[in-house]
């Protein structure tokens, strides 16, 4: 691990200059319904994140993150000061279509499947069904919902539910990912695959905003963080600065000898006093935890949630192999494979339904079996018809039924009534 990195990034590896979000002097209030002052959210806040940085709001409840993140939506408006994304403002059509949002709720379709829930959210975003399907398959795969895949939502933990509400914020992939708790009900397994996505999207470029109450995920993937308290920004800055100790020294060296040792402690004595501490090293607890599950995994299988599985396709960089478990590269100007998904392809075949029509029979065959008190004679089985599957997005127009013609029942009355008179001369 880098000395001068908490998350273990190599120095030489900075985000790019390229300003994502800008705020300048931001300021919500919120008023009662007469218009007076009722709580001041945001107060003149100042902050710049840059492409392919992965920035951490933290701050106690109430501290102004949520109203900080919505103002980046567009979902409110600033009272005073104003932000941009992008350069341009939060509410265009066309900044919130590179962005992707992981709310600290997931309000998703109870009723909806994996694959049908990320194929709403990708239509939203209007990608064309073709495409949906193949992301779709390979976010279910990454988030280690493979064996779910027929489950319905309302079915899941609410772990899973995370999984998949971290699948549809990356369905449009998008150049700011915005996470507000993603690791809120996962297991520690799920942890640590997400705090490894998010590495893996930095290295690809985009730029991640990580809101989260437990310190240590944001201290192993943040590159800079801000602190709220009341509303304002009470220390900014990269993660190896804020919490580097300057008034203390750690050596690590191998195992030593108890000579050499005492040797060691000696010299170090001699200058500083008696505050120097000897003791092992250790792991912390979600290492050693990794460890015994890795070990069991391969031994045994689990009907739960999977790990270990490859970043998709569409969200990896040139030339990656898709394992997010990796350090970083280095490469934060990877093309966007958004405009690669642009480019005019095939379309695909559409998938259609085989669907045997029967032949109705026409009135007049039926008043004429009547008159001969026959049954209609069955008719010959109809060609099958091809009906596509009804859109996901808007349903097929209907033509109007055509009128029913006229019926001619002047032969069918004459028959009838030769019929009955027929029968009055046998009764004679």
């Amino acid at each position: 691990m880098n000395p001068t990195s908490p998350s273990g990034r190599a120095s030489a590896e900075h985000p790019s200059d390229e300003v994502v979000v800008r705020a300048t002097g931001l300021t919500k209030v919120f008023k009662d319904f007469w218009g007076r002052p009722k709580a001041r959210a945001v107060d003149n806040v100042d902050f710049e994140i840059r492409r392919g940085e992965v920035f951490g709001l933290l701050g106690p409840n109430g501290s102004g993150k949520s109203t900080t993140i919505k103002l980046l939506l567009g979902l409110l408006y600033p009272t005073k000061g104003h932000i941009t994304v992008f350069g341009q403002s939060p509410r265009d059509v066309a900044t919130k279509a590179r962005i992707g949002y992981l709310p600290e709720e997931s309000y998703l379709y109870r009723f909806l499947n994996p694959a049908e829930t990320l194929d709403f959210f990708g239509s939203l975003f209007q990608i064309d069904s073709a495409e949906r399907r193949r992301r779709a398959e390979q976010l279910i795969e990454m988030v280690g919902l493979n064996q779910a895949r027929s489950r319905t939502i309302g079915e899941f933990s609410k772990g899973m539910q995370r999984r998949i509400g971290i699948a549809q914020a990356l369905i449009n992939d998008p150049d700011l990912v915005i996470l507000d708790e993603p690791t809120a009900g996962l297991d520690p397994l799920g942890c640590r695959e997400v705090k490894d996505l998010i590495r893996a999207l930095a290295q690809r470029g985009k730029t991640v905003i990580l809101s989260s109450h437990l310190l240590s995920d944001v201290e192993d993937v943040c590159d800079r963080a801000v602190i709220y308290y009341g509303g304002r920004i009470q220390a900014q800055g990269p993660l190896h600065q804020l919490l580097a100790k300057p008034d203390s020294v750690r050596i690590t060296a191998p195992v030593l000898s108890r000579e050499t040792t005492e040797k060691v402690l000696n010299l170090i004595r001699a200058e500083v006093g008696d505050t120097v501490r000897l003791e092992n090293p250790t792991q912390n607890l979600e290492s050693y935890f990794l460890g015994v599950v890795e070990a069991a995994r391969r031994q045994a299988e689990t009907s739960g949630a999977t790990s270990g599985n490859r970043v998709a396709e569409y969200l990896r960089a040139p030339g990656d192999s898709g394992d997010n478990s990796g350090t970083y590269s280095g490469n934060h100007q990877a093309e966007s494979v958004l405009d690669r998904l642009s480019r005019p392809t095939e379309s695909a075949t559409p998938i259609v339904s085989e669907v045997a029509a029967p032949a109705q029979p026409s009135t007049e065959a039926v008043l004429e079996s009547l008159v001969r008190h026959e049954v209609p004679a069955p008719q010959a089985p109809a060609s099958k018809v091809s009906i596509p599957l009804a859109s996901p997005v808007l349903p097929a127009k209907t033509s109007a039924p055509e009128p029913a013609k006229p019926v001619d029942l002047s032969k069918a009355n004459d028959a009838l009534s030769g019929l009955l008179g027929g029968n009055k001369g046998d009764k004679k």
